[in-house]
């Protein structure tokens, strides 16, 4: 019985990643595999090929990188589940392709979500009024959407999760860095170029320690009681630059990076120290307060001792 229990703990330990995605079954097949198996023919590899019915020929053509998609990574997403026309026009079934298709307008996620009682607990409509405050909107043109931030082919949803705290921080902040940091994509948005983020972050004591430990959005975005990740991403000027909004017994991170791992250490009678402990250190952040209060002790007796030295030298002379 014991053996059998730890091996059923031992599965439950390598399938949390899997289960930790709300809403979205991630144990029984995808539900469109066969459907978008077409699709993924061609949109899944570097080189596809196809009839050319004027001349009769098979030709072989590069496919353009930003069209290339791997099952494995789609089905790992939030919608694994989907079929491709799910969202794309029926007509991409026919190839080649209508140009005029390319044109067709993309859905946002208040499209499908807003209003959709399973999934209130994310607060879509909160996250569209958060996102409509933020420096992407009111600085670019309706273009710049959900996706140039959340690829729809990929995304997971990482937060509220039994993933790592590292795990998070880097599938965050390498949406940021796929624009922030590359020139090329910036550009889409933008006719400015972009310098390293490492030289814009040159008043870090260690910009590559604190991008792998915390997200940018930490800094970038702030305090949000009510969504887990906010999305009003600030004006430069006002991002948090002082070292003890994070480093300090009452961290930031409490109510940010660490919000939902914090709620569930509370359930289990824990404490968010132990989250520290566990995955990550935070000067400043991760002190013991009976361990304080000892060095107090300790530092108040040895001052004593110290005066009283000094008081019976002055009296001997």
């Amino acid at each position: 019985m014991k053996i059998r229990t730890f091996i059923t703990f031992v599965c439950l330990l390598f399938l949390m990643p899997v289960w930790a995605q709300l809403n979205v079954d991630m144990e029984s097949e995808p539900a469109k595999a066969a459907d978008n198996q077409h699709c993924f023919n061609c949109h899944a590899n570097q080189i596809y090929s196809f009839e050319n019915e004027v001349s009769g020929m098979t030709e072989r053509k590069a496919m353009n990188p930003n069209f290339i998609f791997q099952p494995d990574v789609f089905y790992q997403g939030v919608h694994r589940h989907f079929a491709c026309t799910d969202c794309h026009s029926p007509d991409y079934e026919n190839f080649p392709h209508q140009a005029e298709l390319r044109l067709e307008p993309m859905y946002s996620c208040i499209d499908c979500h807003g209003g959709d009682e399973a999934f209130a607990s994310y607060h879509f409509e909160a996250i569209e009024e958060e996102f409509g405050k933020s420096v992407h909107a009111s600085r670019h043109s309706e273009n710049f959407n959900c996706w140039m931030c959340h690829d729809p082919h990929s995304y997971k949803a990482m937060t509220r999760s039994n993933f790592k705290i590292s795990e998070i921080v880097t599938y965050h902040n390498q949406m940021c860095s796929n624009c922030h940091d590359n020139p090329v994509n910036f550009q889409r948005i933008s006719d400015s170029t972009k310098k390293p983020l490492e030289q814009i972050h040159e008043f870090l004591p260690n910009f590559k320690l604190h991008f792998s430990a915390v997200r940018c959005i930490e800094c970038h975005t702030p305090a949000e009681d009510t969504l887990w990740v906010s999305h009003n991403v600030l004006e430069k000027e006002f991002a948090v630059k002082k070292c003890t909004e994070c480093h300090s017994a009452n961290t930031m991170l409490m109510s940010s990076l660490y919000k939902y791992q914090n709620l569930e250490a509370r359930k289990n009678r824990g404490t968010l120290n132990a989250v520290f402990l566990n995955e990550s250190y935070v000067i400043g952040a991760n002190r013991n307060i009976y361990l304080n209060i000892i060095s107090l002790v300790l530092f108040g007796l040895t001052v004593a001792g110290i005066l009283i030295h000094i008081f019976f030298r002055i009296k001997k002379h």
